[in-house]
Order: structure tokens, then C-alpha cells, then sequence
């Protein structure tokens, strides 16, 4: 990547074609640097979008962005009224309005990945977004200049910043979709309009949201909705749900997995403690491929990473190189040495019931010769099923044979009974705040231990990662 990005221009009249919206002041040759949302770090030749979020509406920041030298704002015409003094003409300030700045926010992004040749991969997935997007990443930069979603830069705000980032030098952008309503997918594709779309399961996550599982499995089928003319898609051959939307696909479809149905596969895996090995087949070739993590589920991960560098036309040595260089990113299955000797696996930033239980079996495989800790919180947005899939967790959780089990959360009383049901005796399972359950894990620490923090972003249990490293302090 450039040190120095190079964002395209803008003139006004793109804006305007871009999102249908109305010049209400300023000179109709307007030039602009960029888009921004963020009143705070905003560039004087930038366009400010006034977006309406759940906290804050950026028309309140309006006339401070025009103070610090800012010549344009796209707003709400709703909104409009409030904010128009009557000496713009004469300070050349230009103002768009539009009925909905966070759609238009989109349409601007849409009509920027217009502007270049570009070829998108979406993917999405009720689990391994992220993990499959870096993954993948490594494996087509070493071809092709690439954008890559920010962070969890990936809803209906973060994607289109992501995509306004493009230059003209990107050749491929890999973006993550991420939903908890129905529609929201569609939107993003429609967005976005990726060549390879890549679903890598279906979960029960966001079914506050969504209702049932097939209403999970209905919103991911989205994607295939926007793929482009002559697009292809990347199933989960492991999945039976995933599989059933190929008949929905509109083009060619590549499978990815352990099944023998998949094109994409991998066998002789090899759990060998923090690392994983693995033989990759891809049509035509086999390699032996290292993980630099455990846990076997991003063997699958790896694979839909694979399937796009395969159909990017990336050699398989360097589809392997690529998967070889992979890290975890912060709070998923980041592997952690503490200078006392305790291994912390940070895997903090988010959970649901499968990703839960996959890290408790990461553990169980890991802490063979130590003393496991698990540190467990809410798993949000699972509606009305919420205590049943608690219940469930905490029996899995006496399944990994912990030394102590710190709930905490609207819903620990369920782990906890759940944990008691799978054979946990309750001394051993402790129910406080996060403060409460760090001092105590400070207290208590050992050499030997090895300790999993899991749950879902509301939650924060990175404070909990947070202050373990900032006591004890990393190898």
C-alpha cells in the first residue's frame, strides 16, 4: 500500500449524479479531495456527509466543519433548514441536499467503484469474516493492488468509507459484509457489486434480527442478488445450508471444504499445539499448508481464502505463502504470552454459539498440560432462544474439563446451570462483574494456566485481555 493514499477527486456535478441530490448553494465546478463523516478529523478540501447514527447527527457539527475551513456538506433536505445562514453564496460554501444521507453516503461509493476497472470479492458469513478477508488479502496482494475493509468497517456506514478509499491504482478490492436485519446484504452487494461472492456459513447469530436460522440463511443469500453478470460464487461445501443456496446462485459456483464434493479441499490436518497443518488441494494441485493459529476451524477459513486466490488466478505457491503469513487479528483467537508464563487467548470481540464453542474446543486441544480458565459473557442479539443457547455454551464448557469457569452477563446464571448439567461443580464456576472476575484471575494467576476470554462486542470483555497484559506484561 501507498504510504500516502490518493483518494479520487470529486467535483460537484459527480456528487450530484451519484446521489440524485439538489445544489442549494456554491458554485456547480466545486472540487473536493474526498468524503468524510468524521467532523473531527475532516480535511479542508473534503466533502462532509452529515450522517444521522444512533448517538450522533452530524448536521450538529455542520457550522463546525465549515469553521474549520470545510467548503461543502451533503445533508438531509429534512434538516436543511437549520442550517442554511444567509451569507453562503458569499463564501462560496457549497450544500447538496438528499433525502437520506447514510443511502446517499452509498451511492457515492457505488458510483466510485464505477469509476476504476476494478474486480470485488464480497464475503460473508455468520462466522470467519474477518480471519477468511485477511487471510485472504495476503494471498492476492502479492498480484494485485488491493483495498481491504478497514477493521469492521463492514455495514451499510463502514463499507461505503472503505470503498471511498479506492485510488486509482487499486486493481481488486476484498470487502467484508457484515447485517443484523434482513435487506441489509442486499444493500451492501447492491453497493459493492462483487465479481466473487463468498458465503463461509450459516450460524445462529443476530437471531433477535432475523427470526430463525432459514431467515439467517435467507439475509446471507443476499449476496448472491448483486454479483455481478458472469459472477462467481464460493459456497461452504461443509455447510448444508450454505450448499442449498447454490441453485440460487446466478452464475458458476466453487466449493470449499473437507466434503469430497468440494473443488477446493483440505486433508491430514494436524493440530500441533498453537499451530495448524493441513494438505491443500486446489484443481489440479496440492500443497502442504502451516497455520500460524490453532483451532480447526480456520482450516475453513483458509479455504474460502484459498477458493478466491484459486479464481484469481494466484499460483498455489503463493496462495500457500499467503494463507502461511497470516496473523490473528486482535480479540479472534489471538494467541497471547504473558511474561508470567500464563498463554491468553484473546477471543474478545465477539461470539455466538458456534464460534463459542470452537474456541472451548481450541482450549480443550491447547491446555492438554495446563490448568484451563474460561471467562465467558453474553452472547448478544440471539432473541428468544438466548437462555436455551446460554445453557447449551455452558454445557459445552464443562465438556473443556476448566479448572474455572468466570461467567458474567445477563445470561451467566444460564451458563453457570448449564455448566452444572455438564458436570462442573459450582465452586468452580464463578458469576461477577468484569472487574470482579480480572481481580480475581489477577489474584489467582499461575504459570500454568491457560486462559480463554470469550464474548460478544457489547460485552468489553477486552478490558478484562487488556488489564491481564497490562499486570502481568507480554513475552
Amino acid at each position: 500500500m501507498n504510504s500516502t493514499p490518493t483518494p479520487i477527486p470529486w467535483n460537484t456535478a459527480q456528487i450530484i449524479e451519484a446521489t440524485s441530490g439538489k445544489l442549494v448553494a456554491g458554485p456547480a465546478d466545486g472540487m473536493f479531495n474526498g468524503i468524510a463523516i468524521d467532523s473531527r478529523n475532516i480535511a479542508r478540501d473534503e466533502l462532509f456527509v452529515a450522517i444521522v447514527g444512533d448517538v450522533h447527527d452530524g448536521h450538529t457539527f455542520v457550522d463546525s466543519v465549515f469553521k474549520k475551513g470545510v467548503r461543502g456538506v451533503l445533508v438531509e433536505k429534512a434538516k436543511i433548514g437549520n442550517l442554511v445562514p444567509g451569507d453562503l453564496a458569499a463564501q462560496e460554501l457549497t450544500i447538496i441536499d438528499v433525502p437520506d444521507t447514510t443511502r446517499s453516503l452509498g451511492d457515492l461509493a457505488a458510483f466510485n467503484r464505477s469509476r476504476i476497472p476494478l474486480k470485488v470479492i464480497a464475503l460473508t458469513g455468520s462466522n470467519g469474516k474477518t480471519s477468511t478477508r485477511t487471510m485472504l488479502t495476503r494471498i492476492v496482494e502479492r498480484k494485485y493492488k488491493t483495498l481491504s475493509t478497514m477493521g469492521n468497517f463492514n455495514n451499510q456506514i463502514g463499507l461505503p468509507l472503505s470503498l471511498l478509499r479506492l485510488e486509482k491504482t487499486h486493481t481488486l478490492a476484498v470487502l467484508e459484509l457484515g447485517m443484523n436485519r434482513p435487506g441489509e446484504i442486499r444493500r451492501l452487494a447492491e453497493i459493492c457489486r462483487p465479481d466473487i461472492g463468498i458465503i463461509t456459513n450459516v450460524a445462529p447469530a443476530h437471531l433477535e434480527g432475523l427470526g430463525s436460522m432459514e431467515g439467517i440463511l435467507h439475509a446471507k443469500g443476499e449476496l448472491l442478488e448483486g454479483l455481478n453478470t458472469g459472477g462467481t460464487t464460493i459456497l461452504n461445501a461443509d455447510d448444508p445450508r450454505v450448499v442449498s443456496l447454490r441453485g440460487s446462485a446466478p452464475g458458476e459456483v466453487l466449493l470449499f471444504g473437507l466434503s469430497a464434493e468440494a473443488s477446493v479441499r483440505a486433508s491430514h490436518i494436524r493440530e500441533q499445539g498453537r499451530h495448524l497443518s493441513f494438505q491443500l488441494e486446489i484443481p489440479g494441485a496440492i500443497a502442504e499448508v502451516t497455520l500460524a493459529t490453532p483451532g480447526k476451524f480456520m482450516v475453513s477459513n483458509a479455504l474460502a481464502a484459498a477458493a478466491a486466490g484459486y479464481l484469481m488466478e494466484i499460483p498455489l505457491s503463493e496462495i500457500k505463502a499467503g494463507i502461511e503469513g497470516f496473523q490473528p487479528v486482535d480479540g479472534r483467537m489471538h494467541i497471547r504470552e504473558l511474561a508470567n508464563g500464563i498463554c491468553l487467548i484473546d477471543d474478545a470481540y465477539n461470539a455466538n454459539p458456534y464460534s463459542v464453542k470452537a474456541a472451548l474446543d481450541t482450549l480443550k486441544q491447547m491446555g492438554r498440560e495446563r490448568s484451563r480458565i474460561i471467562v465467558l459473557g453474553d452472547m448478544l442479539e440471539l432473541g428468544k432462544k438466548a437462555p436455551d443457547l446460554h445453557r447449551d455454551v455452558g454445557r459445552h464448557a464443562a465438556l473443556a474439563a476448566p479448572e474455572r469457569l468466570y461467567v458474567t452477563g445477563d445470561f451467566a446464571g444460564d451458563i453457570a446451570q448449564g455448566a452444572q448439567d455438564g458436570g462442573l461443580d459450582a465452586y468452580q464456576i464463578i458469576t461477577g462483574s468484569t472487574q470482579d472476575i480480572t481481580a480475581d484471575l489477577i489474584a489467582l494467576a499461575d504459570s500454568r494456566d491457560i486462559i480463554l476470554v470469550k464474548g460478544s462486542r457489547g460485552m468489553r470483555l477486552e478490558r478484562v485481555v487488556k488489564e491481564l497484559i497490562n499486570t502481568f506484561g507480554q513475552r
